[in-house]
This record gives C-alpha cells, structure tokens and sequence, in this order.
C-alpha cells in the first residue's frame, strides 16, 4: 500500500508539473514569446527535500526556496543532486556568506549593505543576482524603492562575486492593484536597468495566481509553488 500510495504521489506531481508547464508555454505563444525563453522554478518551501528529490526525477533543475536555514538544509542533503537553488526570500545580511554556499542564483538583492555582505563570500563563480523592487508604497515591502535600482545596480556591477542578471518583484495584493499593471511599470523599470547594463535583460516575476501577466509583461524567470507542489504543510 505504501509503494502505490508513493507511486500516486509521483504521478499527481508529475501531473501538476506538465500542467503548469504547458500553462507557461501556453501563455508564452498568445505573448508572441518561445517558451524557450522562460525558465522555471519550482518554490518548495516548507516541504522536505524528499519533494524535491521527486521533482528532480521528473527533470527539474531549478528550485526556489525563502528560507536560508531550510534552503541550507536542503542543499546539504541533496548535494549530489544536479540542481540550481535560487534564493528568493529576504536575506538577512549576516546570513549572506552563508547562502553564497550553495545559492546559485540570488532574487532579492535589495540594499547595499547586502551587496557588500555577499562581496566577501568564498564563491567559485559569482551568483546570479536579481535586484529586487518594491512596487508597492509600503515600505514594510521586501524590494528597494525604483528609484535606488540604478544605484544598487551600480554596486552590483562592482561586485566580482555577483552577476546581475535582471530584476524581481512580487506583484502588489489584487485589492491594491492588478498585476497586469503592476508587471507594465516592472518592464519599465527592466528597461532602465538595460540602459545601464544591456546584459541585465531578465526578469524575474510571476507566480502561481498571476504567471500568465508575468509573462505577457516579459517575466523570464517564473516562480511556481503550489500549483506543482501541492499545498504547503504547516511551518514548523
């Protein structure tokens, strides 16, 4: 019973995962885009390694994770794993040199001191790193204000241990604003950096509820949960 119970566990994932998949290739095509342009990550926090073990069987490569004691752990046990960790919670400076250990890539870059924190890490190639915005006006909103993002990209750009690649935001509450309209200003604020540094050319928004937007806004990089997941268990 156990054996079928886990053999119908793999396929309901495998399930979830070609859905969302064609989703993103769906939404991709009505853009005008390929979806070869869009990369997935799949956001597991809170379920154990043993998930994403699972999905790395089904082909994923790219796993998201917000927490940097959980996403330590997880790394550590699934070292031999060919997988790429991306960041995307808020990091705590003193917890940088940590996450540079097996952070592929970095989503939230949001403030210098940060920045400066990373520029000490012991790192064989340099971490991908996304400048995270606030679209929002509260300031209790992980991202810096727009008008930092030329100034924290500068420091990026000086920064040996980090590659900028782009941008991130999380779109705004629906009750605060749609994210179709949200994306639009992300784009713009995209192609300010470009101006900056041309390279910089990805973004990295959208989510289960409002990939489709993402990606007709330009998103590159989507971060997917619960629609592959599953519900989340309860924190412990």
């Amino acid at each position: 019973m156990a054996v079928n119970s886990q053999s119908g566990a793999q396929a309901s994932l495998a399930a979830r995962l070609e859905s969302v998949k064609l989703g993103l290739a769906d939404a991709a095509k009505r853009a005008g885009r390929s979806p070869d342009d869009l990369t997935l990550i799949v956001v597991t926090k809170f379920h154990p390694a043993s998930l994403v073990s699972d999905l790395a069987e089904l082909g994923v490569r790219d796993v998201g994770e917000n927490r940097h004691q959980e996403a330590q752990l997880k790394s550590a046990e699934l070292a031999e794993l060919d997988l790429r960790w991306h960041f995307i919670g808020q990091l705590q400076t003193k917890k940088a040199r940590q996450a540079a250990q097996y952070a592929h890539a970095i989503h939230s870059i949001d403030r210098e001191r940060l920045v400066d924190a990373l520029a000490t890490a012991d790192v064989a190639t340099p971490i991908e790193a996304f400048v995270q915005l606030n679209l929002t006006d509260d300031p209790g909103r992980g991202g810096a204000a727009p008008a930092e993002l030329e100034r924290l990209a500068e420091r990026v750009l000086e920064t040996p241990t980090l590659r900028l690649r782009g941008v991130m935001a999380v779109a705004p509450l629906p009750e605060e604003e749609e994210a179709a309209s949200a994306f639009a200003r992300l784009r713009e604020y995209s192609e300010r950096l470009r101006a900056l540094a041309p390279g910089a050319s990805d973004i990295s928004a959208g989510m289960t509820h409002d990939y489709v937007e993402a990606i007709d806004a330009g998103a590159t990089h989507l971060r997917i949960g619960s629609a592959i997941t599953g519900n989340r268990p309860i924190a412990g």
